[in-house]
């Protein structure tokens, strides 16, 4: 059977565009009610039993049947392990890519993540003091998909915060399991490790990890078990149970988002080689058949140019079959009047990665108001964004990059307001802040600043 991978075409000048552009974009974020309910009662059992429920989860849903919680926990001795084991030009690429997420962040924290203040004319002095989290969670996903890319993303900007404790939790399910897909046959004392992630944590520095997984793991963190600390914030990717429990937990401790199905939006004026555009849109489209991968050009040779290099690179590809579900399912090839069209179409949109495949790529730049991350220019694929450019893929999914912003040191801190308010300051405050306080019928608030005046009265 021949795979045919067949995006949507669409047009800004057909009638019906806007319903077959809604059609296309609709996705429903609303978890199963199903999972819903086990989510639920899984957090409730975590509470209460602590580790003995998670030990239990492990085994039922990882086939990972632990004696006890610390056979559970990773080592820094096995995270160097890992490093020493991975080959040299692993090393030198997971360093390589940490160093400048971490040059990246160090900008990024001196340029927004720093305390500040000043005095104002009568001498009171009023600032913001930004201090780390004191303990984060890192979910790092296993079993189907393990990306140490995605270790490095969340915790050398909790590094570069301050924050002191990283703790990292990471599936290791047995062959078989439930949670690689299986039947829930496998059952063995020691999971499936991916030693990349593993060197990762050594590479970013993991302060401890332990090799659980799903809600279970999510309740550990933000209750915290016998031995699983409980943390201030949960960041990280996850499946569908992941998502529902992050959710669910939020206002016990922080998280970072809810991250639905990823996305690319290229910008071409059709300068750039067809293939390069139809590669980058499988850079998306192979993560998951969810996945949306959407092109906008305003020149319809590009567009078939486009098409037939997905069709001819399509069978080249590991992952073809997903790639085609996700472009035919929910992809797009959109022919748009012009390049300020295609901009204001992307607004709309507000893609999680959005390429701007153009000679003059800050012609347009001006024009985009809303993504998750930008990439500039034909060379600046989506995917050097993914693990070494620098900035966090960590990124805003489903038109959420209208107010939300890309995961970075911001997310690892906290800020406090300063106010020192002087005598001089007390005297012109406290006649604003009586008067308003009469009127909302607050009088103790009244009179506190009042007390403070020279002349009552």
């Amino acid at each position: 059977m021949t795979l045919v991978a067949s995006p949507a075409r669409l047009s800004t000048a057909a009638a019906t565009f806007e319903a077959d552009f809604a059609a296309r974009l609709h996705w429903s974020a609303d978890t199963d009610a199903a999972i819903e309910h086990r989510v639920a009662d899984i957090l409730a059992d975590v509470q209460k039993r602590g580790d003995a429920a998670v030990l239990e989860y492990t085994a039922r849903f990882d086939g990972l049947a632990a004696p006890s919680m610390a056979a559970l926990e990773l080592t820094q001795a096995d995270f160097k392990a890992a490093f020493d084991a991975i080959p040299q030009a692993q090393r030198d690429a997971l360093q390589a890519a940490a160093k400048r997420v971490r040059s990246y962040h160090e900008a990024q924290k001196q340029a927004s993540g720093e305390s500040w203040s000043y005095r104002d004319e009568d001498g009171t002095l009023l600032g913001q003091k930004v201090t780390p989290l004191d303990r984060v969670g890192i979910y790092v996903p296993g079993g189907k998909a393990a990306y140490p890319s995605s270790l490095l993303m969340n915790a050398i900007p909790a590094h570069v915060a301050g924050v002191q404790e990283i703790i990292m939790v990471v599936p290791t399910p047995v062959r078989g399991s439930v949670a690689t897909g299986g039947a829930g046959e496998g059952t063995s004392t020691t999971g499936e490790r991916n030693e990349l992630v593993l060197a990762a944590a050594y590479v970013a520095g993991v302060t401890r990890a332990f090799t659980i997984g799903g809600a279970q793991a999510v309740a550990a963190l933000a209750y915290g078990t016998q031995t699983v600390p409980k943390v201030d914030k949960i960041t990280g990717p996850g499946n569908a149970y992941v998502a529902s429990a992050k959710k669910r937990v939020f206002g016990t401790v922080g998280i970072d988002m809810i991250a639905g199905p990823s996305e690319i939006l290229v910008l071409a004026d059709g300068t750039t080689p067809p293939d390069w555009v139809a590669m980058d849109l499988f850079s998306q489209a192979e993560h998951d058949e969810l996945a949306q991968s959407i092109l906008l050009c305003p020149d319809v040779a590009y567009l078939d140019a486009v098409q037939r290099e997905i069709d001819r690179l399509l069978p080249t590809m590991p992952r073809a079959e997903i790639i085609a579900k996700s472009l035919t399912g929910r992809g797009a090839l959109i022919l748009t009047k012009d390049m300020e069209e295609a901009c204001a179409i992307s607004n709309r949109i507000a893609p999680e990665h959005l390429e701007v495949s153009s000679t003059d790529p800050h012609r347009w730049e001006p024009l985009l108001r809303h993504a998750g991350a930008i990439f500039l220019g034909a060379y600046t694929s989506e995917s050097l964004g993914d693990y070494c450019a620098g900035p966090n893929h960590v990124l805003p999914t489903s038109g959420t990059a209208r107010f939300s912003s890309p995961l970075g040191v911001y997310d690892f801190q906290k800020r406090s307001s300063i106010i020192e308010v002087s005598e001089a300051g007390a005297q012109v405050l406290g006649k604003i802040a009586a008067e308003l306080a009469y009127g909302e019928g607050l009088q103790a608030h009244a009179q506190a600043a009042e007390m403070r005046l020279h002349k009552r009265g």
